[in-house]
């Protein structure tokens, strides 16, 4: 689908196509990165392009294709994921670890945008060909919850919650000391400079805040050589490894990152114990407020199971309990 517009007033390109579209400004700078924005029909990929008056400005949103991957059905469809909800705007879905959101240069393995688009469904397309529907993402040894847009208006009006914070999640971690208390963590997140596949507190880089809470302590910590923690996390920004890097900083890990230091002989974690419990948001056609749940993954409750008193996951492993916990987080400093 190709929108035309005129120019009635001098401004940038991506503050002009943003205004008219309604789209957020970061989605209008990848269509004009991925050359989908012609000015007076010649593609310009200079998002601060200063326009004149008169000017004819086209941009294209594509339709998901289907058919474009290079794997197999049967490679897709390995992948057990739940749909959690389901209308004609947007679809919630419980993401398994070890699968990645969208593809990218290095990535060698089939993606959740391939197994969205062999489902048949329609999708928004304003993020680029590679992440079709993908309003936030996930890491890939991270569960738990998204929301994928089934239209460019949902995703819009879902990005905007994002930005003002009228939608977020709450995650579960199991890490390996014992926070000292409930805490809210504000350091600049970056590439860290010696290792990058890492993320590091950065001076001069991006604000990132998340809060902590801790909710279970090791059922036997006295008689065990483990002293693990199930705690929670709530994120005001949305930086790369934000939580992971978060707890690094409190010389914390998480079950099974061995990417941030998580050391242990336990051959059965093998994975990062990271789950986006529980997600709200405001439904962007009806407007009414939405919760959902995720279910805890088999091998991240077989370690609840064996460490944590199954009386005390049961009251605090809910979305009510959790959702109590962070009432308050205003007034934690």
């Amino acid at each position: 689908m190709i929108n035309n517009f005129k120019v009635e007033k001098v401004e940038r390109l991506d503050k002009f196509l943003s205004d008219v579209t309604g789209y957020p400004r970061n989605q209008i700078e990848g269509l004009i990165k991925n050359g989908c924005v012609k000015v007076d029909d010649k593609i310009i990929i200079k998002n601060g392009l200063k326009l004149k008056l008169e000017q004819n400005i086209s941009i294209e949103i594509k339709n998901a294709d289907p058919t474009k991957s290079e794997f197999s059905n049967e490679e897709i469809l390995a992948y057990n994921i739940q749909i959690i909800y389901e209308d004609e705007a947007i679809m919630v879905i419980n993401k398994p670890a070890g699968l990645i959101v969208h593809d990218a240069p290095s990535v060698k393995e089939p993606t959740l945008v391939d197994w969205l688009k062999l489902q048949n469904i329609s999708l928004s397309t304003i993020s680029g060909e590679e992440r079709h529907g993908i309003v936030h993402r996930l890491d890939k040894g991270t569960s738990g919850l998204m929301v994928v847009a089934k239209t460019n208006e949902a995703h819009s009006a879902l990005s905007s919650q994002l930005e003002d914070k009228s939608m977020g999640r709450y995650y579960l971690a199991v890490i390996d000391i014992p926070l000292k208390n409930d805490l809210i963590v504000e350091k600049p997140i970056g590439r860290n400079p010696n290792n990058r596949l890492k993320m590091g507190i950065v001076n001069d880089a991006r604000y990132a805040k998340t809060a902590f809470k801790k909710l279970i302590e090791n059922k036997n910590k006295e008689a065990s050589s483990h002293k693990y923690e199930m705690i929670c996390a709530k994120l005001f920004t949305g930086r790369t490894h934000q939580i992971r890097v978060h707890l690094e900083s409190l010389n914390r890990r998480i079950l099974g990152d061995d990417l941030y230091g998580f050391k242990s002989k336990d051959s059965n974690i093998d994975r990062i114990y990271l789950h986006a419990f529980s997600l709200y948001l405001q439904h962007p056609i009806t407007n009414q407020i939405c919760k959902f749940v995720a279910p805890i993954p088999n091998d991240m409750q077989d370690v609840l199971t064996q460490n944590f008193d199954q009386g005390i996951i049961d009251e605090k492993i809910n979305d009510k309990y959790i959702s109590s916990c962070f009432a308050d987080v205003d007034n934690w400093l």
